[in-house]
């Protein structure tokens, strides 16, 4: 089969999460084809830019996001945020943008990477084949899988199905199968991730009252 068809055979298995790029000091960015597809052009219809990517924030989100690429130039840090865009059909798509600082060979920042999850407009039993799909296929690892799942879910505020998602796409992006992405994941949670004194109140106020009945 053509590569071409390869590729858009991947673009539909997995619509809703994309990766991009972005040099701090050329404000240079690069999406993949799903990035591009999120925001309404076809795959290398159009080469992003600061000013392409600010003209499709939903209005009510664009003085934040302009705020956030000086700040990310200035600081040379990644950034992470929830926001709307529009695509070229005008559509609104909800998305949280996740990312992490490029290094250069002596350690020193020069960009930050990272990827697009759409969290509207998806067909949740498509999504689930897929799921299905996969867990059968990594049954014996099944139990680490739904850890990294909650873990994703719970980070992004996201279904379990659309965290697969993400981790199955980490796992093609990054050549590594998802039974051992799962398990760095869960392996690495407590040395990477440390919840705030008030997110932890709140779950120990969850944890002492999940037997109640919910109000």
């Amino acid at each position: 089969m053509p590569e071409t068809n390869d590729r858009t055979a991947d673009i539909s298995r997995i619509r809703h999460v994309g990766s991009f790029r972005f040099w701090f000091d050329s404000e240079k960015w690069e999406w993949s084809d799903e990035v591009a597809v999120m925001h309404g052009y076809e795959p290398g219809e159009v080469t992003p830019t600061t000013e392409l990517l600010a003209s499709h924030k939903h209005p009510d989100d664009r003085h934040a996001f302009d705020e956030m690429v000086v700040e990310m130039i200035r600081r040379r840090t990644p950034f992470s945020s929830k926001h709307r865009i529009l695509d070229t059909s005008g559509q609104v798509h909800h998305v949280a943008v996740v990312s992490q600082q490029m290094l250069d060979e002596s350690g020193s920042p020069v960009g930050a990477e990272g990827f697009y999850l759409d969290l509207t407009g998806y067909d949740e039993e498509a999504v689930k084949d897929q799921v299905d799909e996969h867990v059968a296929r990594f049954r014996e690892n099944q139990g680490v899988i739904e850890q990294a799942k909650g873990m994703i879910s719970m980070a992004y505020g996201v279904s379990p199905e659309r965290a697969f998602e993400v981790m199955r796409w980490r796992s093609q992006t990054a050549n590594v199968k998802v039974n051992e992405l799962a398990k760095n994941i869960v392996s690495r949670v407590h040395k990477y991730v440390v919840l705030p004194d008030p997110a932890r109140r709140s779950f120990d106020h969850l944890l002492l009252n999940a037997h109640e009945p919910e109000n």
